[in-house]
């Protein structure tokens, strides 16, 4: 593995900057303590530094050379709903919420990317680098597109990162074509008749047709989606009544699709709400079914990804390198900056025994700072390779 001994130099400061970061989380659009670090940081390597992009996103620039192109590299700052089980001395200062998905950890390489790129500036051209807000759920790459972030840093190509709990530390993945899931996102709500839980046949139960539905719900993927395209259907929350004596009136249920290609998201589109009014018709209650479409697929450009993974042998060796990973059912919106332009999201491995192998989303999940270094090491290589000095 090659990285330059600065990056390790560096490594303590970077480890208290993600760990500062992950005692305090915010949820999207809401990261004005995250942004305001991020800027007074990117300050103080001499970049350019806009503010409240898209909300609280970031855009810091850095320009060396008379090169004319310019790429973005991008992180994601925002935390989750969680409450932190973990016990770390960093841990999550915020009730209610915390860093499950190493979003810190994104924000800190970059941030780690930005000040070596901006000392030793062995590259021709403009990097912009992206600070954005809400990528859990709240589309924050689509509302800094629409804030003007093209006409305003534009950009010839855009490459992201993500942490892998499932790969080994020091491995990377950069795969051609999709490589993360839509996301949709599905409510349901539920009305019957309210009565005596010992007289179920004078009420009409929502949490019975619930059940139904949520079962009827899996058989939907398992038996009208063909064997070799790929559907999750996860119903996340149900919510009714309020005494262990009393039949509900209403019910509530929401959750999310997940799918890789556009007619299987068209399919389950029209389906689920089919389905869903006729298992309910047949329980006698009354369904108001909203289906939302949220991100689309994340679709890495070959050119980019061959690019990407070009640099990335250069750093940790080719048999550290994966280009053929299958895709994650995981949603991400950086699929909205793939739609404009050419672009690469990849996976860092940091999975190191104990360290770093929680999943995702759970709430001991903390990120290995041991990876940090690397993950910065890795952007200023697609930098260097995509704005040759």
């Amino acid at each position: 593995m090659t990285i330059d001994e600065q990056l390790l130099a560096w490594a303590p400061e970077f480890s208290a900057w993600r760990r500062d970061f992950h005692a305090h989380p915010e949820l999207g659009y809401q990261e004005r303590r995250t942004a305001a670090l991020v800027a007074e940081r990117l300050a103080a390597f001499g970049l350019e530094v806009t503010t409240g992009v898209g909300g609280t996103g970031v855009v810091g620039t850095l320009r060396a050379g008379s090169g004319n192109r310019a790429i973005a590299l991008r992180a994601d700052m925002d935390a989750l709903p969680i409450e932190e089980a973990g016990d770390a001395p960093w841990r999550s200062t915020t009730p209610g919420t915390m860093h499950a998905c190493g979003h810190d950890g994104h924000t800190t390489m970059l941030l780690a990317a930005a000040r070596y790129l901006a000392a030793t500036r062995r590259f021709s051209g403009t990097i912009h680098f992206i600070f954005q807000p809400a990528e859990e759920g709240g589309a924050g790459a689509r509302a800094m597109l629409e804030d003007g972030l093209l006409e305003r840093f534009p950009f010839d190509s855009v490459f992201g990162a993500h942490n892998d709990p499932l790969l080994p530390a020091g491995v990377v993945s950069a795969s051609p074509g999709t490589v993360n899931a839509a996301s949709d996102t599905l409510r349901i709500r539920l009305t019957g008749k309210g009565g005596h839980a010992a007289r179920p046949h004078q009420a009409i139960d929502p949490i019975v047709a619930g059940a139904q539905i949520v079962v009827g719900l899996q058989s939907l993927v398992a038996r009208r989606v063909a064997p070799l395209d790929s559907a999750v259907v996860s119903v996340c929350t149900f919510h009714a009544g309020s005494a262990n004596n009393v039949i509900p009136e209403v019910a509530t249920l929401s959750g999310t699709v997940r799918t890789l290609m556009p007619h299987v998201q068209d399919q389950m589109a029209r389906d689920i709400p089919g389905l869903v009014a006729e298992l309910a018709a047949d329980a006698g209650v009354a369904a108001e079914v909203g289906y939302e479409r949220g991100y689309p697929p994340v679709v890495n450009d070959a050119g980019a990804a061959a690019s990407f993974a070009e640099a990335a042998r250069g750093v940790v060796g080719a048999a550290q390198v994966r280009t053929t990973m299958p895709a994650s059912m995981g949603g991400e919106d950086f699929a909205f900056y793939a739609l404009e332009r050419p672009g690469c999201f990849f996976r860092i491995g940091q999975a190191d025994g104990e360290r770093g192998s929680v999943p995702l989303h759970h709430p001991r999940y903390d990120f290995n700072d041991a990876i940090i270094p690397l993950g910065a090491a890795l952007f200023a290589a697609i930098a260097a390779r995509e704005l040759p000095a």
